[in-house]
């Protein structure tokens, strides 16, 4: 496992970090820690949650995956980068979501509880709020790394203008900085080369992907032939996210030719998507999970390998048009 900084500060993340949002649901609890346990065996350090996990659920079990990942860090807490997120729906109330000063206060303190700890590593808005005012989502996002209670803040699925303002306006109020972005970036998402990672790079900030399997329909798995099988893309109103994002006809076409190049280069299709995404000089640590513990050493491989140069420019090639978004659909 290789080890880098989080963008220009000092803390030191692995270049693979473990999702977990199928821990709670997918996964029950003593699944979830034997993927722990894979994958800090194979020197992951850099972990990350959110309040609103497990991926599926409704609002009966949300905070579940942060009290399954806090039970497992007992004890071993400082041997670990814990990330979490908010801004997800926690409750029946109107406030018990949104960046306001009130839920984002509210929020951190819940989540603290849940995960047994006394501070996050890196706080990230988990979407953007849009009826808050920016001013007072970072006033408050200041608040609580001044008390101590996350040391960095970062962001996750946030348009480059919106996260350039938010840089901006901090560094106007002297507010504290996201240090981070959290994009969702595969070979059949790349919409973020165009504008949020050359502004990543120019300000200084880590990247840590999530989705690099797209859902797990790159691994080739499954196929084009009717309703979804059980799993990520039949999870409720989660699934039909990750339909709406995948399940079509040219993503399908793409990874059947995905799939014949990795065949021919002898790589596993699970390892060349990861690790192509790492070799994006933008990216920090690449997000992989698992909902058995077996199913991330594919992930894991990806740590270890450096794609051939002529591989990946055909990885490149046959995934250029995902960079237009759905303008060429």
């Amino acid at each position: 496992m290789e080890y880098c900084k989080l963008g220009r500060t000092g803390l030191t993340v692995s270049r693979l970090c473990l999702g977990t949002m199928t821990f709670g649901f997918q996964s029950d609890e003593e699944t979830a820690g034997r993927i722990m346990q894979r994958a800090a065996d194979a020197g992951v350090t850099f972990f990350d949650t959110a309040d609103v996990y497990p991926l599926g659920a409704d609002l009966s079990i949300v905070g579940r995956t942060e009290e399954i990942v806090g039970a497992w860090l007992k004890g071993r807490r400082n041997n670990f980068v814990l990330a979490t997120k908010a801004v997800g729906k926690m409750g029946p109330s109107s406030w018990d979501e949104g960046a306001s000063r009130k839920h984002l206060l509210d929020a951190i303190d819940a989540s603290l509880h849940r995960l047994g700890t006394d501070y996050v590593d890196l706080y990230q808005l988990h979407s953007d709020d849009r009826e808050t005012p920016l001013d007072e989502t970072l006033e408050a996002l200041d608040i609580i790394v001044r008390s101590g209670r996350a040391r960095y803040i970062g962001v996750s699925n946030f348009l480059a203008y919106r996260l350039a303002r938010a840089l901006g306006r901090s560094d106007a109020l002297r507010l504290a900085r996201f240090v981070s972005v959290q994009p969702r970036y595969n070979l059949l998402f790349r919409q973020i080369e165009r504008e949020l990672l050359p502004l990543a790079q120019e300000e200084g900030l880590g990247v840590i992907p999530y989705n690099p399997l797209a859902g797990g329909l790159l691994t080739g798995k499954h196929k084009n032939d009717g309703a979804p099988p059980q799993g990520r893309f039949s999870l409720g109103a989660a699934g039909q996210m990750y339909q709406d994002r995948y399940w079509h006809e040219r993503e399908f076409s793409t990874v059947a030719a995905f799939q014949q190049a990795t065949q021919e280069a002898n790589v596993a299709p699970v390892t060349a998507a990861v690790a192509w995404v790492l070799a994006n000089p933008a990216v920090t640590s690449a997000i992989i999970g698992a909902s058995r513990p077996e199913q991330l050493d594919a992930s894991l491989a990806a740590a270890d390998i450096r794609l051939d140069p002529a591989f990946k420019a055909k990885l490149d090639d046959l995934s250029h048009e995902y960079r237009f978004g759905d303008a060429l659909r």
